[in-house]
């Protein structure tokens, strides 16, 4: 069965992880608040005066376009559409978000929340990067209950620090459950974590 080809333009979208693609390109996973997550090629990207190079950041939201009938399609369009200062621990917090996203939502399976509880994310992270850990919690609670893995229990108060020990145990057994092997992210954060200490 032949798929249609589609034909996007202006899509809001965060690209979650980028990857050489020939000698010039780039293959990237982006993050769309109407598409969900979708594979695209970059043409050019990695030629030194491609004004894609600069575009296609990680973390910063964007306006992308695209056009294909195939699984990966070809980027046609991406413009810059806001920034997000993100450093040290709440860098790390956001590759582990994009980490959760690329493992657990099927291709192409839009999810409206989750994609503005990630936007959401993003700006506290930015805002108060003290306050990852809460900042993380609401948004695995989301993913789980967007995916249909979501906890029997009630909508907690993310906002109480006391609350968050019990929240990232809950959450991450459900997880590591769900992923059946560890994440990267999470085992660099852990490292990161214990050389501060």
């Amino acid at each position: 069965m032949s798929r249609q080809r589609q034909r996007v333009q202006h899509e809001r979208a965060y690209v979650l992880h980028s990857m050489a693609w020939r000698e010039t390109s780039l293959l990237i996973q982006v993050f769309t608040q109407q598409y969900g997550t979708v594979s695209l090629v970059a043409k050019g990207a990695k030629r030194p005066y491609s004004a894609l190079r600069a575009v296609l950041s990680v973390f910063q939201p964007l306006q992308v376009g695209w056009s294909g009938a195939n699984e990966v399609k070809t980027l046609t369009q991406a413009e810059c559409a806001g920034l997000h200062v993100l450093s040290g621990r709440a860098m790390m917090s956001v590759w582990y978000m994009n980490e959760l996203l690329l493992r657990l939502l099927p291709k192409e399976d839009p999810h409206n929340v989750l994609f503005e509880a990630y936007e959401q994310a993003l700006t506290q992270l930015a805002r108060h990067p003290k306050q990852a850990s809460l900042a993380l919690r609401k948004f695995e609670w989301i993913l789980l209950q967007e995916t249909g893995y979501g906890l029997d229990q009630q909508y907690p108060d993310f906002d109480d620090a006391e609350q968050e020990p019990f929240l990232r145990t809950l959450l991450r057994e459900r997880l590591d459950e769900l992923l059946g092997r560890p994440l990267r992210t999470r085992g660099v954060m852990m490292d990161l974590l214990h050389l501060q200490s």
